[in-house]
């Protein structure tokens, strides 16, 4: 996608505030003066048996985006790909999932769209609102700032020995309930302070993305490896090689920009990799406003610096 991406032209609108140039959580269209437009989109196949739980772990990852931008999510529109004989109770649950977790956030779905389609998929095009000069982005870290990160990681690992028959379901109800946890709690807390750069970990993995905050901060991003916290049984299902395709896709791109400092261990270093679905978000900001940060939300936890550029975008110590 990178390589479709750099050959396509930027918009010459003025308006634009935030487009696909730094491959930023959301798109951002000025209004006016004090409006604009957050817009983003994301679907996924179920990542979970039950189809209510799957719905609102949609929900809560396509709302995302644009807490990590720092908007107010305001409205919806739902993408469903269903098989044409599908079952239409697995498919009301799965709605009324998502339309639960987008009250809770305050966001009013408008409609949505479906398609035919024998592979099940399940999201939100979500647009919020913010003030033109408060946008968060992933390109504003600065050298000196302190890395904050509001979840724990692993859901990608989890999910797939849970496919592969080697947990049980109740063994990741810790990830349930993280991929169900809105990041409107924590966006809220960081108002009123200096948030440098901002970005919720995904599909690409805590690697990825941080990756991409490096490259459009044109800085290094040091990660300390022991201080990412992790979902319960994330490590031994990593060491027992339970790991999704789209971490062995992460690793393959994003390592030639990732330098490994020694005595890290091999698994930590792998979960940084690892795919996330509704991850936490990825903050860049003084030391003194991350510590302002940290008693306004206990959950958050300090994983690393922003430090001058090197010869690699990220460095795990």
């Amino acid at each position: 996608m990178d390589q479709v991406l750099s050959g396509l032209p930027r918009s010459g609108d003025a308006n634009v505030l935030v487009g696909f140039d730094t491959s930023d959580d959301a798109g951002v269209y000025r209004l006016d003066d004090t409006c604009a437009l957050v817009q983003t989109v994301d679907f996924f196949t179920p990542i979970v048996d039950d189809p209510y739980t799957y719905g609102a772990i949609a929900a809560a990852n396509s709302l995302s985006d644009v807490y990590a931008m720092g908007g107010r999510p305001v409205t919806a529109l739902s993408i469903v790909a269903w098989p044409a004989k599908g079952g239409t109770e697995v498919l009301r649950n799965i709605l009324l999932g998502g339309a639960a977790k987008m009250k809770e956030a305050g966001c009013a779905i408008l409609g949505g769209h479906s398609v035919a389609d024998e592979e099940i998929k399940f999201g939100y095009s979500v647009t919020g609102l913010i003030h033109p000069s408060r946008i968060w982005t992933n390109a504003g870290a600065r050298v000196g700032d302190t890395l904050v990160f509001t979840k724990r990681i692993g859901t990608g690992v989890l999910a797939t020995a849970l496919k592969r028959g080697m947990i049980q379901e109740t063994d990741i109800q810790t990830a349930v309930e993280s991929m169900l946890t809105l990041n409107g709690p924590a966006a809220a807390a960081l108002q009123g302070l200096t948030v440098n750069g901002c970005t919720d970990i995904t599909g690409f993995g805590l690697a990825g993305h941080a990756r991409e905050m490096a490259l459009g901060s044109k800085v290094t991003l040091e990660v300390f490896a022991g201080e990412v916290p992790l979902l319960d049984g994330a490590r031994e299902c990593a060491l027992a090689g339970a790991l999704p395709g789209g971490l062995k896709n992460n690793r393959e791109f994003a390592a030639c920009d990732v330098e490994v400092m020694p005595g890290v261990a091999s698994e930590l270093e792998t979960l940084l990799y690892d795919p996330q679905t509704s991850g936490g978000l990825l903050v860049s900001l003084p030391a003194a406003d991350a510590g302002r940060f940290l008693d306004l939300f206990p959950a958050g936890r300090i994983i690393g610096r922003v430090v001058e550029r090197r010869e690699k975008a990220i460095r795990i110590v």
